[in-house]
């Protein structure tokens, strides 16, 4: 809640603020699963809220949703109330304006990016390619650039690869070599990314940063929740997701040095989950947005279980933080209950460690950073209650509150214009259009020939019987004169030996 223009967090010995100003330096809320840290994430929110500042919210298990519902008094809420000097009668409790969001469509709007905007830098860090895989991608996206093909979702950009690839020869001299192990390794990245829910998240329409930076008619800030249950099982997603909004955020908005309250602030649960297993290139990227995206006015608070699962140099940049109670059975637990304590600047007047391990639920250890930037002495303090309902809603009121969202139906319906995909498939159906056709000719072409020899030799062979015909004829004929002949010499022999015959006997007799 605000008061006196500042954002009351909790109450101790001394008031716990958050300053304005300072919102912007990022911070980190940590605890033992049921020490309160969701608590401490919705007073932080709707307090920005009040001030008319946007906030995003990771939703992992969906009790963040109750915020467009109004708070429920109890006598447990009560008692802390009076704990902390506040009349509990005068608490009012109210709903906030909230907008659900939802990488997968599914309860909440739909949040897309293109693969063009991701880049071939930020997908190369995100899928741990080598340098001369991370080079095949630039050549890739290079290549569609020049072309003038768009590259919108993952079977662009798996299409563009492929295309690339058939092409490495033409493709040689202008962009460099393409061989087919980098291209097939990026072929299966793509395929994991897709695997893990890519093929949603990138797409068109893909979100307007603006619609984030909203207020309501009152003045308070939109709470953006995005519904994280599904997705932060799929940490390749969520990490894409996170390492995509922080760069785009960073070169989306203008230098805005140190404004007097934050443009737009994000909270993500389960922090662990970005930088578990990252490759250490993503996690460089991610530290150095965090550490740059101060300056344009965003505040970045993580939650987690303990500060370790925070790399050092991202943990180094969060200097607003929120120390739930930590256990502390194994040596490991023990440790990190150390390190806890040594990230904060000691309060004579308790000893830091021990005070992590005494914290009730609802309580916390706080150092929020001062006028000029200084981290204060640790203060033990109770977190407030929050105004809008702890819990989740039904499906029912859910799908109420995004139909009757203004943006309701500006990104529902994805939509699939024409692409790389679409431009390479339409080639490759030409192609194989010109290669039946070609094959269709040849084939013609072939048959024709078979036709001709088969006349020919049909020809040749009635040419043949014809000649034998003739020959036989001729043959014949031959015969028969032959047999005329024959014929006259006999009768002429038979003639002339009747003739010698008659001439002896008419001389005997």
């Amino acid at each position: 809640m605000l008061q006196d223009g500042k954002l009351l967090i909790g109450v101790g010995e001394n008031p716990a603020y958050l300053l304005p100003n300072m919102a912007n330096r990022h911070g980190l809320i940590c605890g033992a699963t049921g020490t309160g840290k969701t608590v401490t994430l919705k007073v932080m929110a709707e307090s920005f809220s009040e001030l008319g500042v946007p906030v995003f919210l990771a939703d992992v298990k969906g009790d963040l949703a109750g915020c467009c519902r109004t708070g429920e008094r109890s006598a447990a809420i009560d008692g802390r109330l009076t704990k902390l000097g506040l009349d509990p009668e005068s608490f009012v409790y109210h709903p906030f304006p909230v907008r659900f969001w939802d990488v997968f469509g599914e309860m909440g709007h739909p949040v897309r990016t293109t693969v063009s905007e991701m880049g071939a830098s930020l997908l190369a860090r995100l899928l741990d390619l080598t340098d001369v895989q991370a080079g095949v991608l630039a050549i890739v996206f290079r290549v569609a650039d020049d072309k003038g093909w768009l590259l919108t979702d993952l079977k662009d950009l798996r299409s563009m690869v492929a295309w690339v690839t058939d092409h490495a020869k033409e493709l040689l001299n202008e962009y460099g070599n393409v061989s087919k192990q980098s291209a097939g390794a990026i072929q299966r990245a793509l395929l994991q990314l897709e695997d893990a829910g890519g093929d949603v998240f990138f797409g068109e329409p893909d979100i307007d940063l603006t619609d984030w930076f909203q207020c309501d008619e009152k003045g308070r800030g939109f709470l953006n929740v995005l519904h994280c249950e599904r997705l932060y099982r799929s940490p390749l997603l969520y990490s894409t997701f996170l390492l995509w909004l922080l760069a785009e955020l960073f070169e989306q908005l203008p230098e805005a040095g140190d404004p007097e309250k934050p443009k737009l602030v994000f909270f993500f649960d389960e922090a662990h989950l970005l930088f578990k297993g990252a490759p250490r290139a993503l996690t460089e990227k991610v530290e150095q947005v965090v550490k740059l995206i101060r300056s344009k006015g965003v505040g970045v608070y993580f939650i987690t279980q303990q500060p370790s699962d925070v790399p050092d140099a991202v943990l180094a940049q969060l200097g607003n933080k929120v120390q739930h109670a930590l256990r502390a059975y194994t040596p490991n637990e023990q440790k990190a209950v150390r390190a806890a304590a040594d990230g904060f600047r000691p309060n004579p007047k308790f000893d830091t460690r021990e005070a992590i391990l005494d914290l009730g639920t609802g309580e916390a250890l706080v150092s929020f950073l001062d006028e000029k930037g200084r981290p204060s002495v640790v203060e033990r303090a109770t977190i407030l209650p929050p105004q809008s309902l702890m819990g989740p809603i039904d499906d029912k009121r859910r799908e109420a509150e995004i139909q009757y969202d203004e943006l309701f139906g500006k990104y529902e319906t994805a939509v699939d214009n024409e692409s790389a995909y679409e431009i390479i498939h339409a080639d490759r159906q030409k192609e194989a259009e010109a290669a039946a056709q070609a094959e269709a000719e040849k084939l013609a072409r072939k048959q024709k020939e078979q036709e001709e020899k088969e006349q020919a030799r049909a020809q040749r062979e009635k040419e043949k019987e014809e000649r034998a015909k003739q020959a036989k004829r001729k043959s014949s004929a031959s015969a028969k004169v032959a047999n005329s002949a024959l014929n006259a010499v006999g009768r002429e022999v038979g003639r002339s030996f009747t003739r010698g015959v008659l001439g002896v006997l008419k001389k005997w007799f």
